[in-house]
């Protein structure tokens, strides 16, 4: 049968469906991340949410908008038995019943790196770079007979199911961490200011550069800011050590603390406007730096952030406020085996990072690989 070019155009259909909810919270609404999946809670959400679009099961959501920044098309499928909520900046559309594409397909092809190539190539040249949904419905792509399409489809989907299995497994040991902590929250518990100080260690005579700045991601971990620091003057970046934590004090649009433990031998360095502790060297007998970045972790303990946070247009969690929290201090032995716990799952964690990172390039492969078998049969 060889290969069949088509456009996109005639498999695709916009779905718009306002919600017609006020008021959905943070946790309610989803964003698409750069790998291509659903992610919440978002970040920001209007004070108005009725106007927010219906993604239902089987349906994409696409930011157009994105395309020019990111080098990526942000685009996600719903895979799970419930509506989820997007932006209304975001373009809803579905499938057309049709005999020459596989849905899966479509996704599959749309998460090689060729293509996001293409599509950031393709896009408008304004002030977002982004793509209209006519250009969007314009592109073409090649298509292999139906045999081969569900051929790889499987082939990539048992690669999902492997790695969807191996992160079920990760949340079975956040359980464990938190059920830990439900037992100990009954022991003593001792103000977070006795056990913490201050760090304002500065990048003074300059010796980090660019590729040692940091950002602090929603999962309290560091990443490679996505800021542009060139014009930034980083001296007076903070100096993050290992062991010690980093914190930005703004809490508003993300119901938590955005926090981040050095676990590296290799210092880093974060913004000024961050605030930096440790445990204090006389307490480093009383409590483990692993076990208190477990409790940190804690979505209670970010609720009670929240409700300890204040201000107006901005609302922030003050170091004194920090101080105020109370921590459950067991015997070391106790916090050393919780430690120990969140450990394991921050490593496996890591692992399922790279399993994804490796199905995503593996995406390219596999299209490549369809396409050559096509062009054998022709």
């Amino acid at each position: 049968m060889g290969l069949t070019k088509i456009m996109l155009g005639k498999y695709l259909e916009l779905y718009y469906e306002e919600c017609n909810i006020p008021n959905l919270k943070n946790k309610d609404v989803s964003g698409v991340n750069k790998d291509k999946e659903f992610f919440e809670p978002s970040n920001y959400v209007g004070s108005d949410t009725s106007k927010y679009k219906v993604v239902p099961p089987g349906c994409f959501a696409c930011n157009l908008m994105h395309v020019g920044r990111d080098v990526v098309l942000p685009i996600a499928c719903n895979h799970t038995k419930n509506n989820k909520f997007v932006s209304p900046a975001y373009h809803v559309f579905r499938f057309k019943k049709n005999k020459e594409i596989l849905r899966e397909y479509f996704f599959l092809c749309l998460k090689s790196y060729e293509k996001d190539r293409y599509f950031w190539f393709n896009t408008d040249g304004s002030v977002r770079d982004g793509m209209s949904w006519s250009d969007f419905t314009s592109v073409e792509i090649e298509l292999p007979s139906l045999e081969i399409q569900k051929k790889y489809v499987d082939v990539y989907n048992s690669m999902i199911a492997n790695q969807k299995a191996y992160e079920s497994r990760l949340e079975d040991l956040r359980i464990v961490c938190d059920g830990h902590f439900d037992v100990v929250k009954k022991e003593k518990m001792v103000p977070l200011g006795t056990l913490i100080e201050k760090v304002d260690k500065r990048n003074s005579d300059g010796k980090y550069g660019i590729q040692d700045v940091r950002g602090i991601m929603n999962q309290k971990q560091f990443s490679e800011t996505k800021a542009n620091v060139e014009s930034k003057d980083l001296t007076k970046f903070l100096v993050i050590d290992k062991d010690v934590f980093a914190y930005n004090s703004r809490t508003d649009g993300r119901e938590m603390l955005v926090l981040a433990v050095n676990r590296c031998d290799k210092s880093v360095i974060v913004t000024w406007n961050y605030n930096a502790f440790r445990i204090r060297d006389e307490k480093r007998r009383m409590i483990n730096t692993e076990y208190l970045y477990a409790f940190f972790k804690r979505r209670e303990f970010d609720r009670e952030v929240r409700f300890n946070s204040w201000g107006s247009s901005q609302e922030l969690l003050s170091w004194d406020s920090l101080c105020d929290l109370n921590v459950p201090c067991p015997d070391i032995n106790t916090q050393n085996s919780i430690a120990e716990i969140n450990r394991v799952y921050l490593d496996r964690k890591d692992i399922n990072d790279k399993l994804k990172s490796v199905i995503k390039d593996a995406c390219s492969v596999l299209m490549k690989g369809s396409i050559e078998e096509a062009q054998k049969e022709a």
